[in-house]
């Protein structure tokens, strides 16, 4: 109002003026400061206390006033103005705006009444009831798209509006009784979408008489649609299950969700009255103002704690404090979760991973004799292998996938981590849904949530459609997240909320999406090592982390070296269209004493660019092979066999010959009984043994 060009002074009830604008000042002759020690009295010579009472109230009646009056300058001179004088309240505070006018200044009032009404989007009419004539202002026809006045006659608006009997019945009223009203009615605009009108009206009498009504017209479609909007929003806080409170500093409890009363079992006349310290007795005045800095601080605090209800019961809740300002108030608004049904199921899977655990070595004795009955080479969905070492990893994949746990594959890049995924997949209840994978490293993080998630048309810039999210897609059957140590920290307790509940909301949308996806995550990354760091959730590590599998990098399990090298060899020899049959002896020699830090992938590529390079039905070495860096071939190391007997007496020296039982070479060891007489028998170690029950 400062630089508005128009000249304000504000009033409050006792006629003090408690501003006045640069304008208003000027054209009186004082100084701000001067102004605000003045009374209406200083100014208008005219205005005694009793006129002001009475103006007061009329203003404070009929909400504005327009009159003129004379002013009187710093200086003694007076000056005839017009005043335009409008009734406001804000927050039990109540003052009187006038905008004054020189009367000399018509064609700048004239100006400035046009420019108020567009601003405003109200319009104003002057019904003469004497001989029926009707008055409008521009902005009125504007309001109403017509260029006729007499489309506002009472028989011609009536029709425009929606509540058209009421309309009527407002009218005739003013008309017959002179009864003033304000009413907010709608009308249907040129593409019929609803607009909201507010109908104002007021008699002017004469001794009894109405000869004039004077009325405005305002669109205030905005402003009502915020208001139910509003309302909307507060009706849906007070129908969520979650309890939402709005706390102040001092801990006063400021507002609250219906379902705070409902839940607690406190009356809404007690919850009035409460403290955070009234809800809950264990929590201290210095806990509290710590609290908040760090809700201030942070923005936002997630906590666990116990709600007591009013009967002494308690349920275990999670806890989201949010900082907001509100009035420029510092505000702690925290939502509660009731989590009872989670815990219960985190309880539950708890006993089923024991039970897991506990088949698990029940049928490790079975798998051993298993594993010595299959053959040497076990082709799983086109994982090949023939070592025991990798074997062991299989079985680990047969074992989870008839199970619906989330699994979490570790090991070095190149070793097949996604077949191992697709493996799971399709040896689960699970396969005849789609196995949908996702390579979060590939992602940039700020389209991770959008891909994994989902989002509607308009969501965020550029989000021109609505799109299914990976989850949505994998309803029902299974999600590999490859690389899952790349996901934002920030998103990590989407991905949790997800995992606990099976649930999540899409990106601008409303309403919460329920699927049953199978999870299954992989990465190259020590997890643990970020967990300590605060770059990976604790908690989402632990979700993942139900059924571990390390896959073991190709230089731990070589005797596969000549088996994988072969598939590919026939893979590529096919498809480049070359005539490779087999592989030189001297070729896997020395293939196998390559440490390949690559792993498969490395050996896949390498076989490709081999076949590529040359010809023939044989591929022997050549320039394509890599550097040696793997088996030092010096005097100081002997055969993995020769190294495997010699450790393996060794330890049966130690227990007297003894195979089996607690303190026996088997156990030492780490492996069954029959399967450790197998490798002595294998390496040659001939003294007889007994086999001792344990």
């Amino acid at each position: 109002m400062k630089h508005l060009p128009y000249k304000i002074m504000w009033m409050d009830e006792a006629g003090n003026i408690i501003y006045g604008n640069d304008r208003f000042c000027k054209r009186l002759g004082y100084k701000l400061a001067e102004i605000k020690r003045l009374k209406v009295f200083n100014i208008n010579p005219t205005v005694t206390p009793e006129i002001w009472e009475q103006h007061w109230k009329k203003v404070k009646e009929n909400g504005i006033d327009h009159f003129k009056s004379v002013h009187q300058t710093k200086k003694g001179k007076y000056y005839e103005v017009e005043v335009f004088a409008q009734f406001f309240s804000n927050n039990g505070n109540e003052l009187v705006c006038a905008i004054v006018n020189d009367i000399s200044e018509s064609s700048f009032y004239s100006n400035l009444l046009s420019h108020s009404q567009r601003m405003t989007k109200a319009g104003g009419w002057k019904l003469n009831l004497q001989d029926g004539s009707i008055i409008v202002t521009e902005q009125c026809l504007k309001l109403f798209n017509t260029e006729d006045k007499d489309d506002f006659l009472p028989k011609n608006i009536i029709h425009r509006f929606e509540e058209s009997e009421t309309l009527k019945a407002l009218l005739s009223n003013a008309m017959r009784k002179a009864a003033s009203y304000d009413e907010i009615l709608t009308i249907k605009d040129s593409k019929n979408e609803k607009r909201y009108i507010r109908c104002i009206a007021d008699p002017i009498l004469s001794k009894s008489k109405i000869y004039n009504i004077i009325g405005t017209y305002q669109d205030v479609t905005e402003q009502v649609q915020k208001n139910n909007n509003l309302q909307f929003f507060k009706e849906i806080i007070d129908n969520a299950e979650d309890l939402v409170y709005l706390y102040n500093r001092a801990g006063k409890l400021l507002h609250y969700s219906d379902s705070v009363s409902k839940v607690l079992g406190f009356s809404r006349k007690e919850l009035d009255s409460f403290y955070i310290y009234d809800l809950d007795p264990r929590i201290t005045k210095e806990w509290w103002h710590e609290h908040f800095d760090e809700i201030k601080a942070k923005g936002a605090v997630q906590l666990q704690r116990e709600i007591t209800r009013k009967d002494g019961a308690s349920f275990p809740a999670d806890i989201v404090a949010n900082h907001l300002i509100y009035e420029g108030e510092d505000i702690n608004c925290a939502v509660v979760r009731d989590v009872t049904l989670i815990k219960e199921r985190e309880r539950q899977l708890r006993i089923a991973l024991d039970e897991l655990s506990e088949l698990k070595n029940e049928l490790e004795i079975d798998n051993q004799y298993l594993r010595e009955e299959v053959s040497k080479k076990i082709n799983l969905d086109n994982i090949i292998c023939q070592s025991e070492a990798y074997s062991r990893v299989l079985t680990q994949v047969t074992q989870v996938a008839v199970t619906n746990a989330t699994v979490l594959i570790t090991g070095e890049s190149g070793t097949g981590k996604e077949l191992l995924a697709s493996a799971v997949h399709l040896n689960s209840s699970r396969n005849k849904r789609p196995l949908i994978k996702v390579n979060c490293a590939t992602l940039p993080k700020e389209l991770i949530e959008s891909e994994l998630f989902g989002h509607k048309k308009g969501a965020f810039t550029g989000a021109v459609a609505d799109k299914v999210g990976k989850f949505t897609q994998a309803d029902g059957g299974t999600i590999f997240l490859d690389e899952i140590g790349e996901v934002p920290v920030e998103l990590q307790p989407k991905l949790l909320r997800v995992l606990q509940e099976g649930e999540f909301d899409e990106l601008g949308a409303t309403k919460t999406i329920k699927v049953d996806v199978r999870v299954i995550a992989a990465t190259n990354r020590r997890l643990e090592d970020m967990v300590r760091k605060g770059t990976f959730r604790e908690d989402l590590y632990y979700r993942l982390n139900v059924f571990p599998i390390h896959n073991i990098p190709l230089r731990e399990r070589k005797e596969d070296i000549p088996l994988l090298a072969q598939f590919f060899l026939e893979k590529y020899s096919s498809k480049i269209g070359k005539s490779f049959r087999r592989i030189s002896k001297q070729t896997i020699e020395l293939l196998m004493d390559y440490s390949f830090p690559g792993n498969i992938r490395e050996l896949e590529n390498l076989i490709e660019r081999a076949v590529i390079i040359e010809n023939g039905t044989t591929l022997k070495p050549g320039h394509w092979m890599p550097k040696q860096n793997g088996l030092d071939t010096s005097n100081d190391f002997k055969p993995l066999d020769d190294m495997q007997k010699s450790y393996i007496v060794k330890v049966l020296n130690h227990t007297d010959w003894r195979v089996s039982g607690p303190k026996g070479t088997a156990t030492i060891l780490g492996m069954n009984d029959k399967t450790l007489f197998a490798r002595m028998k294998k390496l040659g170690i001939e003294k007889k043994v007994i086999l001792k029950p344990e």
